[in-house]
């Protein structure tokens, strides 16, 4: 039995998952100190299941802890970067391209040191022990708790970059280190930029993921604990200890594969409309499809794994703004938010929203439709018609055929959404759809991946696919994956024709269930 809770800005829903059914779900208000209001979700969806805190064999969560952080610039450690790319590095330094306010919160210091690999692994400048001792011990002079390591082409060859963690923990051994190969993709600027981003979270994730098994210790819940990451797939707590970068776009993942769950469909568009925004996505073969290009995160580019997700500004809580006369003028894209049940009227507010109009149309029924004034004639039915538009030019905006896909709706907010749409062969509401995310944490699994650059003239194109999977294989499993499940779900190949031979760039993905012994 798996507790699967998700923690967005408004709610914090629980659902309780054996096997393929939805035993029992809740959803309360996410608190300031965020581990109250998931102690009060997954109390209720025990008491509402009828089931006993030792019952549950695991737990996963998705949390947006991480990115609200980055967002908000709140609780980031000073952050001391080592670049090992020789006179490669020196054109772009460390941070380039940040927001001034997230530099100011972090700090700029960074030490430019000989180093780095050619796209081939060999050696393009040697390594200094002594120069990274050397700026180790000044990153410890300055009273800086956190170090993040970046080495050009480093996931093709991380020697460097291990070496320069391992003599950074000799100069000074409590300080928290962060390595470039553990998190982004061949982009050096990018993944740099993760890097960073990791180091000045790591004090933040460890004291969130001990408050986590805390609350569910005194819940009497003492089951293993996994973090959903970016791409749909788990990590445990400890990594995501050491690498809280890795689960920042957890929540638009997490109710895709809540909706591939409910629905048994496994590609199709998923519109998550939330309170003040929808998310719209493309599932293919069960996961989100994921960006292929690189992703702003609190004003910084990164390039590890994200989901291509496409965010329109109407939800439940999206204002609708009139004129003196009652026409329309415009549909959002601000909202009211987590204030809805104080500010629409149908709760007694004075703000007219989108969830009032679906309330007043007969397409929602909570509140007092009473409560929402009449509107001129005509206006009702524009705001809806401008509701349809707008989910339809985002259904056309994620497709990539010109042929009609499944839609599918989850999130509280989709009663907004019409039955039928242009693009769409079906529109499917499933069961437990406003809890979806929860649902997408609990039935998750264990995932890994593996960025090569191979030249095909020095190695067979079978054998290096294959060994390339092996090697993604043996990291799922190492990371609790049931060896017997693994399977490869996505494979790019992507010839580069700027470097010399028949060369190319190959990512595989393979994902497989939870191993029982480790759950």
């Amino acid at each position: 039995m798996r507790l699967g809770i998700d923690v967005g800005g408004t709610n914090t829903d629980a659902v309780l998952v054996a096997g393929r059914t939805v035993l029992a779900s809740a959803k309360r208000p996410t608190t300031d100190d965020v581990s109250s209001g998931i102690v009060n979700a997954t109390r209720a969806v025990l008491d509402a299941a009828g089931v006993s805190p030792w019952a549950v064999s695991s737990v996963m969560i998705g949390t947006t802890h991480f990115v609200n952080a980055l967002v908000e610039r709140k609780g980031l450690l000073g952050v001391g970067v080592l670049r090992l790319a020789g006179a490669a590095g020196e054109a772009l330094p460390p941070m380039s391209g940040w927001p001034d306010d997230l530099k100011r919160c972090i700090g700029a210091t960074s030490f430019q040191l000989p180093g780095g690999y050619e796209f081939d692994g060999q050696e393009n400048t040697a390594f200094n022990e002594d120069a990274v001792r050397d700026a180790a011990r000044e990153l410890r002079r300055k009273g800086l708790q956190s170090v993040a390591i970046s080495c050009v082409f480093a996931p093709i060859n991380r020697s460097m970059e291990q070496r320069a963690a391992a003599l950074v923990k000799e100069v000074a051994p409590d300080m928290s280190i962060t390595v470039s190969s553990a998190l982004g993709r061949i982009g050096f600027l990018e993944r740099e930029n993760a890097t960073i981003m990791n180091a000045s979270l790591s004090k933040m994730a460890r004291h969130v993921m001990a408050s986590f098994t805390s609350a569910f210790g005194e819940l009497g819940i003492h089951a293993p604990l996994y973090v959903s990451q970016n791409d749909g797939t788990l990590i445990s707590a400890d990594y995501a200890a050491q690498y809280p970068v890795l689960t920042l776009g957890s929540g638009p993942t997490n109710s895709m594969r809540g909706a591939a769950f409910l629905t048994g469909i496994q590609d199709a568009i998923v519109m998550d409309v939330g309170g003040t925004t929808t998310d719209i996505g493309a599932l293919v073969n069960g996961f989100p499809r994921e960006s292929s290009i690189a992703v702003n995160i609190g004003g910084v580019r990164t390039n590890f794994r994200m989901p291509d997700i496409l965010s329109i500004g109407l939800g439940g809580g999206t204002r609708i703004h009139l004129d003196a006369d009652g026409q329309l003028i415009d549909i959002g894209p601000d909202s009211v938010g987590y204030r809805l049940s104080q500010e629409a009227y149908m709760f007694g507010g004075s703000t007219l929203t989108a969830s009032d109009i679906a309330v007043k149309a007969g397409q929602a029924n909570f509140g007092n439709p009473a409560r929402v004034p009449d509107l001129r004639p005509g206006v009702m039915e524009k705001i809806l018609a401008g509701f349809r538009n707008i989910f339809e030019d985002g259904i056309d905006r994620m497709k990539t055929a010109a042929a009609d896909v499944p839609v599918v709706l989850v999130g509280g907010g989709s009663v907004l959404v019409p039955n039928e749409l242009k693009g769409a062969a079906r529109v499917l509401r499933p069961e437990h759809a406003a809890v979806a995310n929860a649902v997408g944490a609990a039935i998750a699994q264990i995932g890994a991946e593996v960025d090569r650059i191979v030249a095909y003239d020095n190695e067979d194109r079978a054998t290096a696919l294959q060994d390339i999977e092996r090697e993604a294989a043996e990291r799922a499993v190492a990371a609790g994956a049931d060896a017997s499940t693994v399977r490869l779900v996505d494979v790019e190949e992507t010839f580069l024709s700027y470097m010399p031979g028949n060369t190319v760039q190959i990512r595989a993905k393979v994902v497989g269930d939870l191993a029982v012994s480790a759950a």
